[in-house]
């Protein structure tokens, strides 16, 4: 666990009078006020005026015991990808900034709102979500508080931030090929990667429609699936208290374990020899074709040939004014055909038939979030070094987006930036957060 307030606990403090939505909304604008002036980037914007009058409304709630949520009257982070009505989103970048401002809020901010969350700022990211760093050259980079000058990862860098430093209580996010899952892992956090399209994707500026899936990022797994719950419309969730004994956690050394840092590797090892004692059964299973994975995304994948159908017109007039380092990634989609494409869809079809084969009873297949623990801002200055720390960051968590899976990731104890990813195949996300609840008591 990580020491930080959880949304149950929260909203317990909230009910019982321990505090208002008042007192902690105006708690976490000073911790993310002294977090600017001290430097920090995790936020794009603050809407002071915005949640003071939300705490407001949720104080009424409360008076007249007519909380709507366990979220309500409690802040909330929103990653600078999503609409909030009266506001301009940005995505990380300069090109968007002089649009007109939002009319209505994207579906899963209404959600959110609905449930009575105090919408605290818009947090920071790569442009256009496209990276795993979490680097940003035109509003700083956010740094991940687990250790000096180590970056937060992307693309939801700041959502990450805002949670690990308490100035928010859970965070909105997207993922498309870790971008939830890296930075929590980075920052000490627990993030969720729901199916694709479990969760509503308008209104949200896209990186690529085939892959992106919008999650929560919060101190806990039953943060996750209480935020989850709500932005599904689901039924609120409860632990379900599941045993480790005979649960199946599949485990491969194919592509996902083959470049791990010594410490990444270790981190593991602890992890599954852990559960293992606790009555687990650890199953090695064999993906080979998962090999062929860099070689089919070689030109970009979906994300270069979606992001280049929404941007092209825009970075054709204004390519001066995107990171050329997002500019470079956007623009390998021009070089994909017709039938590049659809063979894509093929390949994609056939690695998600072959999942559901070799994952057969399986109750969940376990890797580590993210191969390297998180770099130094230092290490990754010149673009050779980018692109390969880039490359090797998203490797194990794009795995699961590309089979349009679900995923959570969970921090490993004592191992700062480290985490450990349970996954599942599309739509078995119920699972994943039950049995996720249960390995984060095992793992402490």
């Amino acid at each position: 666990m990580n020491g930080l307030v959880t949304l149950a606990e929260w909203s317990a403090r909230l009910s019982n009078g321990h505090t208002s939505s008042r007192e902690l909304t105006e708690t976490m604008l000073a911790r993310a006020q002294e977090h600017f002036a001290g430097g920090g980037h995790a936020f794009m914007e603050l809407d002071e005026e915005g949640a003071r009058a939300a705490a407001a409304f949720a104080d009424q709630r409360l008076a007249l015991g007519r909380r709507v949520s366990p979220l309500d009257g409690l802040p909330v982070s929103i990653k600078d990808l999503f609409d909030i009505a009266g506001q301009v989103t940005r995505a990380g970048s300069r090109v968007l900034e002089w649009q007109a401002p939002a009319t209505v809020d994207a579906p899963a901010v209404a959600r959110l709102r609905e449930a009575g969350a105090v919408m605290l700022g818009r947090t920071n990211m790569t442009e256009f979500a496209y990276s795993g760093l979490g680097l940003n050259p035109h509003f700083g980079t956010p740094l991940s508080p687990v250790g000096e000058g180590l970056i937060a990862g992307g693309s939801s860098s700041g959502a990450a931030v805002s949670v690990a430093l308490g100035m928010s209580v859970v965070a909105l996010g997207t993922d498309t090929g870790g971008s939830v899952r890296i930075p929590a892992a980075f920052c000490g956090i627990t993030g969720f990667k729901p199916t694709a399209r479990r969760v509503p994707g308008e209104g949200m500026v896209p990186l690529s429609q085939s892959l992106d899936s919008i999650g929560p990022l919060a101190p806990t797994v039953a943060c996750c699936a209480q935020v989850d719950a709500l932005l599904t419309g689901a039924q609120p969730w409860r632990d379900a208290g599941l045993p480790l004994q005979g649960q199946r956690f599949f485990v491969t050394p194919d592509y996902v374990l083959e470049d791990l840092a010594p410490e990444v590797a270790q981190a593991f090892d602890w992890a599954i020899a852990r559960l293992a004692e606790q009555g687990a059964e650890i199953v090695e299973f064999r993906f080979p074709e998962l090999l062929r994975l860099p070689e089919i995304n070689a030109g970009g994948g979906f994300a270069a040939a979606e992001s280049w159908h929404w941007h092209r017109e825009r970075l054709l007039a204004e390519s001066a004014r995107y990171d050329p380092r997002v500019a470079v990634r956007i623009e390998r989609g021009s070089r994909q055909s017709a039938c590049d494409y659809l063979e894509l869809l093929l390949e994609r079809a056939e690695l998600k038939a072959r999942a559901a084969e070799v994952l057969l009873g399986a109750d969940a297949w376990l890797m580590p979030t993210v191969s390297i623990a998180p770099p130094r801002l230092a290490e990754i200055t010149d673009d050779d070094a980018f692109q390969r720390i880039n490359a090797r960051v998203l490797a194990n968590p794009a795995v699961i987006n590309f089979l349009d899976g679900c995923a959570l990731s969970i921090p490993l104890p004592e191992r700062p930036g480290i985490a450990l990813s349970l996954c599942g195949l599309g739509g078995q996300d119920a699972n994943i957060l039950q049995l996720g609840a249960a390995v984060e008591r095992c793992l402490g």
